[in-house]
């Protein structure tokens, strides 16, 4: 009865370890270039907008005044100026204008309200999805030119950019509000 149960043990671990090895090669997805990328901002898009909706419309104008702070944006510019450059790099890889006023990188500057700077973020990450959707194996090392000035860059370039970009206004957004007595959201 024993060697029977020992027997039967060894081969539910068999095949527990046959069917984990299954399952595993089930899940492996072949991803395309443009949805890596992609995956990317999606990852930094659901940092940002979060930190962007926690803060209080009253403090959209706070900006950090001691040390050495001076002259740095406030949060609704720093909101503003990633949407604006979301445009731009996204209107860079389409090989267009970007559709909407970025403001010398700042965006509107009539635009003012918490909502409709939110707007104006979230329409700034449809946009540039649909400009990373253009990348593909075939492109993504091919030459656009800049939008910052003389000369061309890579798609692939101008993709990672959007999530670096915005993961450095992202920290400093945690900072602000932090000094407004706010866990940001990816840290409760």
């Amino acid at each position: 009865m024993t060697k029977k149960m020992g027997l039967v043990a060894c081969s539910v671990l068999v095949l527990t370890i046959a069917a984990t090895a299954q399952t595993a090669k089930a899940k492996e997805v072949h991803r395309t270039l443009s949805q890596v990328l992609d995956a990317t901002v999606k990852n930094m898009e659901h940092e940002f907008v979060p930190a962007a909706e926690a803060m209080p419309e009253e403090k959209y104008g706070f900006a950090p005044t001691a040390g050495e702070f001076k002259g740095v944006r406030t949060y609704a510019q720093q909101i503003k100026h990633v949407a604006a450059v979301n445009y731009e790099l996204g209107a860079a890889l389409l090989e267009e204008k970007p559709p909407v006023d970025i403001g010398d990188e700042s965006g509107p500057a009539s635009m003012t309200s918490k909502a409709d700077i939110l707007k104006y973020l979230n329409e700034s990450f449809e946009y540039v999805h649909k400009a990373i959707a253009t990348i593909n194996e075939n492109n993504f090392v091919g030459t656009v030119k800049s939008p910052f000035g003389e000369g061309s860059v890579t798609r692939l370039g101008l993709a990672t950019s959007v999530s670096s970009h915005g993961f450095d206004h992202y920290g400093q957004m945690v900072v602000y509000l932090r000094m407004n007595g706010i866990v940001p959201p990816a840290s409760r």
